[in-house]
C-alpha cells in the first residue's frame, strides 16, 4: 500500500495538473460504500496535504476534488440503498460482510439523519450510513445537506492539518525524508484523536 501511494504523490507531484482528478478518485474511494474498507483514500489526502507547503502542489484543486469526490461518493451509496433496499445484502460483496450493512442501519435508526453527518469522519461508518440512509428512505433533501455541509468541512479537515504538518516538518527535516516524517506525525496525531471518543464509545456499550 505505501508502495502505491507513494506512486501517485509522484505523479501527482510531476503533473501538477492531474492533482484534481487524483483527489477526486482518493475522495470517492473513501466516500463509496465497502470500497472506503480497503481503498487507502484517506492516508493520499493527507499524504497530499503535506506536499502543499513546499509548493508542489496548489491546496485548492486537492480541496475542491476532495469536496466533490466525498459528495459524488456517499451520493452513490445513498442511491445504491434506496434502489435495492435491504436486498443489497444478499448482493456481492454485501453478502460477504452482512453485520456492517446490518450495522448501518441499526446506527440510523439510533441517530436519524444526523448519522450522515456523523458518519463522514469515522472510517467504519463512512462506509455504510449512506447506504444505510438510502435502504431506510431518508429524504433525498435532508440527506444531500447532510452530506455536502459534511464534505465541506471534512476536506479541509483532513487537508489544512496535514499542510500544517508538512510545513513544521519541512522547517526542520529537508528532502525526501520530510514526507514520511510528515505522514508519520500525523498517523499518530489521528490515533490519539480516537483515542478519546473510542474509548467513551467502549465505555457506554460496556455499561
Amino acid at each position: 500500500m505505501e508502495g502505491f501511494i507513494a506512486g501517485v504523490l509522484d505523479f501527482i507531484g510531476s503533473h501538477p495538473g492531474w492533482v484534481f482528478l487524483a483527489m477526486f478518485i482518493a475522495s470517492f474511494g473513501e466516500s463509496l460504500v465497502f470500497v472506503s474498507l480497503v481503498f487507502p483514500g484517506t492516508a493520499l489526502l493527507l499524504a497530499a496535504g503535506t506536499m502543499v507547503p513546499s509548493g508542489r502542489l496548489s491546496i485548492w484543486p486537492l480541496l475542491i476534488g476532495a469536496v466533490l469526490g466525498a459528495v459524488l461518493g456517499d451520493g452513490v451509496s445513498y442511491a445504491l440503498g434506496r434502489h435495492f433496499g435491504r436486498r443489497i445484502e444478499g448482493l456481492w460483496p454485501f453478502r460477504r460482510r452482512p453485520e456492517l450493512v446490518a450495522g448501518g442501519v441499526a446506527y440510523f435508526k439510533r441517530h436519524g439523519g444526523k448519522s450522515v453527518f456523523i458518519g463522514r469522519f469515522f472510517g467504519p461508518l463512512r462506509a455504510v450510513v449512506p447506504l444505510a440512509a438510502g435502504i431506510l428512505r431518508m429524504k433525498p433533501r435532508d440527506f444531500w445537506l447532510a452530506n455536502m455541509v459534511s464534505a465541506l468541512i471534512w476536506a479541509p479537515a483532513v487537508l489544512l492539518p496535514s499542510a500544517l504538518v508538512g510545513e513544521t516538518v519541512g522547517r526542520f527535516v529537508g528532502g525526501e525524508r520530510m514526507l514520511p516524517i510528515a505522514v508519520l506525525i500525523l498517523i499518530v496525531l489521528g490515533i490519539a484523536g480516537l483515542w478519546g471518543p473510542l474509548s467513551r464509545a467502549r465505555r457506554q456499550q460496556d455499561r
